[in-house]
């Protein structure tokens, strides 16, 4: 496969064979032929709010935070913070863009912003990400690990997590309940 899934939905299908993805729906932040990163959009850390972390790593707030959960954005760099975020707040040199609606910054300004009068629009601070080595990704698409489908705002930045998975396949026509672990044989 050699399209670019950057900005695409990685859907976990039920026989996906890693417990840590299970059920899990990924944005994919960044692809190309030798590695693919995203983020993890409906696993939250155990109680771990944004206000806490915030507080935890002293960082000043000026207005109301969200009580927003902090997702697991995945097994890698689990020590750092990942925002995923509207385009109305960049910041220079740091901030990548995903396509015309999402971008994702690793940069504790970003943090400051979110605490800030000068906040993105929607924002989700994930710890760690998920990545993938040269042709890894293609491979579990081919073995029918995941799905793709197209981002929406309620599954990038909603606060529903344990729905995410299902509506997500529901945005593309999917009913969970009739998907199966194994394929039939005809």
């Amino acid at each position: 496969m050699d399209a670019d899934l950057t900005g695409k939905l990685l859907i976990a299908l039920p026989g996906i064979g890693d417990p840590r993805f299970a059920r899990s729906i990924i944005l994919v932040c960044a692809h190309s032929p030798e590695f693919a990163m995203g983020i993890v959009l409906n696993k939250p850390m155990d109680g771990l709010t944004l206000t806490q972390l915030l507080h935890q790593l002293d960082v000043p707030v000026e207005i109301d935070v969200p009580e927003d959960l902090v997702l697991d954005g995945g097994p890698v760099s689990s020590d750092r913070g990942f925002v995923l975020h509207t385009d109305d707040v960049v910041s220079e040199g740091a901030t990548l863009e995903i396509d015309g609606t999402y971008c994702m910054t690793a940069t504790r300004d970003m943090l400051h912003s979110m605490g800030s009068t000068h906040a993105p629009r929607r924002s989700v601070l994930a710890l760690g990400y998920s990545g993938w080595g040269a042709g890894q990704l293609e491979y579990e698409l081919a073995e029918n690990a995941w799905l793709i489908g197209e981002p929406e705002a309620d599954l990038v930045f909603g606060e529903s997590h344990e729905a995410k998975w299902e509506a997500a396949l529901g945005h593309m026509g999917i009913d969970s309940g009739r998907l199966q672990i194994r394929p039939g044989t005809a």
